[in-house]
């Protein structure tokens, strides 16, 4: 399994970016905002998903945890593929999407290339309670020591905390401390 890669874009094609890795170049498929972001030979860094079929393998990549975790419920929902997820990503970033899923906005998935009608009403009704609670919903007032796109926050969404209580787990912790500190205090404040 390949988590991340890291290194140069060393092209852009398509939807694609090619990521030269000391001289090894993995092909990434991502997202419309990540391939616009990727500039020729600068550096970056791709949390990816391996997708491995009978006579394939893809890498498909994205710039935030959250993002990666998004995708990976969406192949998860029966007829959503890897291209038809990424898709769907591409219609905005991961948190306006993972609010349109949790506000069951079928027709606004529905404009993602190659995601009919009845595939948008499948994603909401199978997603719309394990995405959390719409972020406007969460917090009427601005976020202070934990915000959505938070390095900390993405890690406790991969631990498995949805949004909502990654964001509660950090309220109290202070926001100047390193990610692993943070992500650290927040577990052991929950016990």
């Amino acid at each position: 399994m390949i988590a991340h890669v890291s290194g140069v874009v060393a092209e852009k094609f398509g939807q694609s970016v090619i990521v030269d890795v000391h001289g090894l170049g993995y092909e990434v498929h991502v997202a419309t905002l990540d391939y616009d972001s990727a500039l020729l030979g600068e550096e970056v860094k791709f949390y990816t998903y391996h997708h491995i079929r009978e006579q394939s393998q893809e890498l498909f990549g994205f710039t935030s945890l959250m993002a990666k975790k998004l995708f990976e419920l969406l192949i998860g929902v029966q007829g959503v593929g890897p291209k038809a997820a990424l898709a769907i990503l591409s219609l905005a970033d991961s948190e306006t999407v993972r609010n349109a899923i949790a506000l069951s906005d079928s027709t606004y998935l529905s404009k993602a290339s190659g995601v009919g009608k009845k595939t948008a009403e499948r994603v909401v009704v199978d997603l719309s309670d394990k995405v959390g609670v719409v972020t406007a919903l969460i917090q009427q007032t601005p976020v202070s020591s934990a915000s959505v796109s938070d390095e900390a926050t993405e890690a406790l969404m991969a631990l498995g905390f949805n949004l909502a209580d990654a964001m509660a787990a950090l309220e109290k912790v202070p926001s100047d401390l390193s990610t692993a500190d943070r992500v650290t205090q927040a577990l052991r404040g929950r016990n």
